[in-house]
């Protein structure tokens, strides 16, 4: 295998990604405040993350369960397109660049022939106060909803995942996806199904085109930076508008932050391994201690909370069973259904941090209408800054002080607040229509557009026990047999609740959602996978070296950690 280690710089010797000493973590902690790039209004973003419209490392084929898997071969629909290759047919290398093209894992039909009877039971499915909506008493406030979470029977605490799993959830989710060719509730092609992101967990959210490509986001080598009061903000332009490579990543203030908090992390790991003026050759290195960091923790800290231990052991010991592409793309049945699972663990409140607000916590809804378009909202909304706008990270991670939350189980429940979304978050620059502002509501009426198969059916084809009728049968009432048929999203969610009682996935979304990111990682000949031996080598908050390096080693190495805060 390719030697892939990363050594210190010969100018420093502080870093080193592979087999040389550590550096220690006071020097990466003194380093942070030395000054950061003020931002300037340039409103460009890297040419590929416009919306448009329009040799493959193989994987070690060790047999298994399922059966019509779209493995670079068979069947297709019409419309589908290619494929698995180009437009001419032939198959395409794996790539650290989009745009590129979504895929299926199954030659399977759409859950149900598109009608008005189906929509509108979709759209009953998903509606405020129906049955996905889990009635949170939003009048008792932001605070008690945290607090007493006996006043929210139907939305349930998971007491295994913190409530920082959920935004990295997302953050990881706009690192390899990001749809530009869909409209909601209508059937399109899948060769029009255009990824705007590399499906590489590579970053390439945070460090768009490079500094080539993307010169209005770097100072040299290093990320800019923004500041909106307290502490660090997103770069923005004069209008408030967030010059990042994804622009998804300023929709609410937890996501922001860890986009801010990657910038800082990619800048401190730069300025210790270079000398006074970083070259081409220091940014690459520092890129690549960054992803394989990343990617760790990807592996070791959040997957495990998402699908469990044991499946993630199973797919490391005895291989991929159903995600075994010719092509790395991204299926739809894990990008529109199994994936957005997270949607049902997000709080109806967080408080954001412990003294940010004139001295006291910030508590807030993550999303409240009453408040959207205002300078400075009283909600956890992206697009907005201010001085008591920033994220205390010992909320959503482990800092080992007792302050840690948790987020909610994977269940059918989604929190109140996410049946009302905010206008910026709904996308329209393809032309279509606002629609329903209900999030569950628009995650059902995407698997009309890409015309995804029923859980029952995936669930058949990779031999496992379909969930009962009994399992079932609140939504049998709504009509259009989605008890039997049923949206594979709606699916998985009951499967972990009846399964594995909400803390993570299930046996169908859980295999879904861990070989696609393994998947990834394994075609990836960059990714710390493919480096022979390599574990973490940055200092953890002990200043200790080892395999427990974690996302509250990353946000320390930042500064952005409550001691680095002061509160």
């Amino acid at each position: 295998m390719t030697d892939h280690t990363e050594r210190s710089h010969p100018s420093t010797g502080n870093v080193s990604d592979g087999t040389t000493g550590p550096t220690s973590r006071r020097r990466f902690i003194g380093i942070i405040g030395a000054g950061t790039a003020a931002a300037v209004a340039v409103p460009g973003i890297a040419a590929a993350q416009t919306d448009e419209d329009d040799t493959p490392q193989p994987t070690r084929d060790r047999g298994g369960r399922g059966g019509r898997r779209r493995d670079g071969g068979g069947n297709r629909r019409p419309g589908d397109g290619d494929g698995e290759g180009n437009a001419d047919g032939d198959p395409q290398p794996n790539r650290a660049d989009g745009p590129d093209r979504f895929t299926r894992l199954f030659d399977l039909p759409s859950f149900a022939r598109p009608s008005q009877e189906l929509r509108e039971a979709l759209v009953e499915l998903g509606r405020p106060g129906g049955i996905m909506d889990a009635n949170d008493p939003l009048e008792v406030g932001p605070i008690r909803l945290l607090t007493e979470p006996e006043l929210s029977p139907d939305n349930r605490d998971n007491p295994t995942n913190t409530a920082g799993a959920t935004f990295m959830g997302q953050f990881l989710d706009h690192d390899i996806t990001r749809d530009a060719g869909s409209r909601l509730g209508r059937v399109t092609p899948a060769r029009r199904s255009v990824n705007l992101r590399s499906a590489r967990f590579d970053l390439d959210s945070v460090y768009g085109g490079g500094p080539d490509e993307s010169p209005e986001m770097y100072d040299g080598f290093r990320l800019r930076i923004g500041s909106g009061g307290q502490f660090e903000d997103l770069l923005r332009d004069d209008e408030g508008v967030a010059m990042i490579a994804d622009p998804r990543n300023d929709e609410n203030l937890m996501i922001a932050g860890l986009q801010c908090g990657f910038i800082m992390f990619h800048n401190a790991v730069l300025d210790d391994i270079s000398g006074r003026v970083p070259t081409a050759d220091d940014f690459a290195a520092a890129q690549r201690i960054v992803r394989h960091h990343y990617q760790w923790i990807i592996v070791n800290e959040i997957l495990p909370q998402f699908v469990g231990q044991a499946m993630v052991d199973d797919i490391v010991q005895n291989g991929r069973q159903v995600y075994r592409p010719a092509v790395t793309r991204i299926p739809f049945e894990f990008q529109t259904s199994a994936y957005r699972f997270g949607h049902s663990q997000i709080r109806p409140s967080y408080r954001a941090n412990l003294a940010g607000d004139n001295g006291e916590p910030f508590f807030a809804f993550v999303f409240d209408p009453d408040t959207f378009g205002d300078d400075d909202p009283n909600d956890l909304s992206g697009h907005a800054t201010g001085p008591r706008r920033f994220i205390g990270w010992q909320t959503f991670f482990d800092f080992g002080d007792g302050e840690v939350r948790n987020n909610k189980r994977i269940d059918t429940k989604m929190s109140t607040p996410l049946f009302q979304l905010p206008m910026f978050s709904i996308p329209t620059v393809r032309g279509e229509e606002i629609g329903p502002t209900s999030l569950a509501t628009r995650n059902l009426l995407r698997h009309i557009t890409w015309e995804v198969p029923s859980g029952q059916r995936v669930a058949d084809e990779m031999n496992v026990d379909r969930l009962s009728a009994a399992d079932l049968s609140d939504v049998g009432q709504l009509g259009a047999n989605l008890d039997s048929s049923t949206p594979l999203f709606f699916y998985i969610l009951r499967e972990a609740d009846v399964i594995a009682d909400g803390l993570h996935l299930g046996p169908v979304g859980g295999r879904i959602v861990g070989e696609v990111f393994m998947g990834l990682l394994e075609n990836d000949p960059d990714s710390y996978l493919n480096v022979d031996g390599w574990r973490p080598t940055l200092p953890q908050r002990d200043g200790s070296t080892g395999t427990d390096f974690t996302m509250a080693d990353l946000l320390t190495i930042a500064g952005v950690d409550p001691d680095s805060r002061g509160q």
